[in-house]
């Protein structure tokens, strides 16, 4: 690297050279365009955050019926800016390990039942109002309430008192829970106002980011909070949020310039789109999961031999090949596996077998075609990836009908609602906060209607099991009833696969869910 080209490089860092002009004058001493961009954005890391521009975002998972109610984000979209406005007690880095938030400091009681929580000092919500433990423990207790449809409810029903003590919050588990941290750092518990009481969709909490203008399924716009405590985040001086569904329209805005950060690349697609000029594509392996599920307690799926049928009569290898296209990893009928802490690998790998599909399929009794509904939105893929579980389904004769719905309102009307549909999930930080809130009976998000008091005895029995060894061993029976009597049909974990410009910069992997788990737009910055 001659001291020309240094010299424009650590100008075009700084931000005293636009980009343009440095690739134009990069390219005019002999550098390569590729290898002047990679050097360009890893000055621009180094240099670390920049403060000032707007960053506008092309984003999959939004919907006409999103709402700024924390409790009841269910899609992409409502899960991003939710981080942009507001912030939960704890959170959780990279690594998966517990970091402060609103809380401060927590600690425990030796049998793990009584937590105490510090709450921070001098935090402002977006309303002016201060924030106290008061706030905090009102909206634990908004998110406990049975009316409250909170996607969070499966996790709070077992803490049994929320208090307040001075400047602690303090909360009573009606069973040891060694995780209860982690559990409150899940994203439906961002802390408003009185815990959002008065108005829970009036979108005023504490985050970096405070909001402008919200067109639930069109657009979103959301600005700097100049009195906001953490300087580490909230570079930007405004976000923006596209609701873009279409794929190749996501791409085609990416590539234009429209927007600087995509979600839900597709994986087809993924390898075209990284060698565009200036874009950056970020795979992430985590605990996501691409799905299909059936509820136990609706005819026919109430019959735990079709449900094994259509379990046998998935074709998993082959359908990560064809639509994640290397982007994952096959999955085995259950939400687990090996980025979780205490997996066990000793489980046995159910594999597609046309014959004993049909086995099933015929000890069942069912006869006639079974409804399957699918959408774009469910997952990148989901439509292809139905019509190859139509195909395999086949050869054991089982009929399926693929249904498409539309993209609008699908999360809403469809998912959760509809006996058979494909579906997605990001995966939570521990077994425990997976099960928790999909597969505990009383969860509100249990999406495939799965009833077990065995499954819900080992689940409370695990939480206060400070023994690893015979925790692992609980969650691996668990595992074992969900792949051989639950509703969910798991054919692959999937990598989370976002793309941005050079127009930004600051990204770095995190396996816990898409963009960064949620946390790009608050933590990335401007490189231009």
């Amino acid at each position: 690297m001659n001291d020309e080209f240094r010299y424009l490089l650590n100008r075009a860092a700084r931000g005293t050279l636009d980009r343009r002009a440095f690739m134009g004058r990069a390219a005019a001493l002999g550098v390569a365009g590729a290898s002047a961009s990679t050097l360009l954005s890893s000055a621009v890391l180094a240099q670390g955050p920049r403060q000032g521009g707007t960053l506008v975002m092309g984003m999959q998972g939004g919907e006409s019926t999103n709402s700024l109610d924390p409790a009841l984000a269910a899609s992409q979209v409502p899960y991003v800016y939710g981080y942009c406005a507001g912030e939960t007690m704890l959170g959780l880095d990279p690594a998966g390990n517990l970091t402060p938030k609103l809380a401060e400091e927590w600690d425990a009681s030796a049998d793990a039942q009584t937590w105490r929580f510090k709450i921070r000092s001098g935090v402002e919500f977006h309303n002016g109002q201060t924030l106290t433990a008061e706030d905090v423990a009102q909206t634990l207790r908004r998110h406990s309430n049975e009316d409250s449809q909170s996607g969070a409810l499966g996790i709070m029903r077992g803490i049994s008192s929320i208090a307040v003590d001075g400047q602690y919050v303090v909360l009573q588990t009606s069973t040891p829970n060694a995780d209860l941290p982690y559990l409150l750092a899940d994203y439906h518990l961002l802390i408003q106002p009185n815990g959002g009481m008065d108005d829970p969709a009036s979108g005023i909490m504490s985050g970096p980011y405070k909001w402008v203008e919200n067109e639930p399924g069109v657009r979103h716009v959301l600005e700097k909070f100049e009195n906001h405590w953490d300087s580490g985040v909230g570079h930007f001086n405004a976000i923006e949020i596209l609701v873009i569904n279409d794929a190749t329209a996501r791409n085609s805005a990416l590539q234009s310039g429209q927007v600087q950060l995509i979600n839900r690349v597709e994986p087809r697609v993924a390898g075209l789109l990284a060698r565009a000029p200036g874009v950056h594509v970020e795979s992430t392996a985590g605990r996501g999961h691409y799905v299909f599920i059936m509820h136990c307690n609706t005819a026919p799926f109430d019959n735990n031999d079709l449900r094994m049928a259509l379990k046998y009569a998935i074709n998993r290898e082959d359908m990560v090949e064809r639509i994640l296209r290397g982007y994952g990893s096959v999955g085995n009928d259950m939400p687990i596996n090996s980025a979780y802490p205490l997996f066990d690998d000793a489980i046995p790998q159910r594999t597609y077998d046309p014959d004993q599909a049909r086995f099933y399929f015929e000890r069942s009794g069912h006869s006639g075609p079974i409804d399957l509904r699918t959408s774009e939105v469910a997952f990148p893929g989901a439509i292809d990836a139905a019509q190859l579980f139509q195909e395999s389904a086949a050869a054991a004769g089982i009929e399926l009908n693929i249904i498409r719905e539309p993209g609008d309102g699908y999360w809403s009307e469809v998912w959760n609602a509809k006996p058979f549909c494909a579906s997605y999930w990001g995966g939570r930080p521990v077994q425990d906060q997976m099960y928790s809130t999909a597969y505990l009976s009383t969860a509100d998000w249990n999406d495939t209607r799965f009833f077990n008091e065995r499954f819900d005895s080992l689940l409370i029995e695990a939480r206060g099991e400070l023994d690893l060894a015979r925790r692992k061993a609980l969650y691996s029976e668990m595992g074992l009833i969900v792949r051989d009597e639950g509703g969910l049909i798991a054919p692959m974990f999937n990598d989370f696969i976002d793309a941005h410009n050079d127009q930004i910069a600051g990204w770095v992997a995190n396996p816990a869910a898409e963009l960064m788990a949620g946390q790009a737009p608050i933590m990335m910055w401007s490189a231009a």
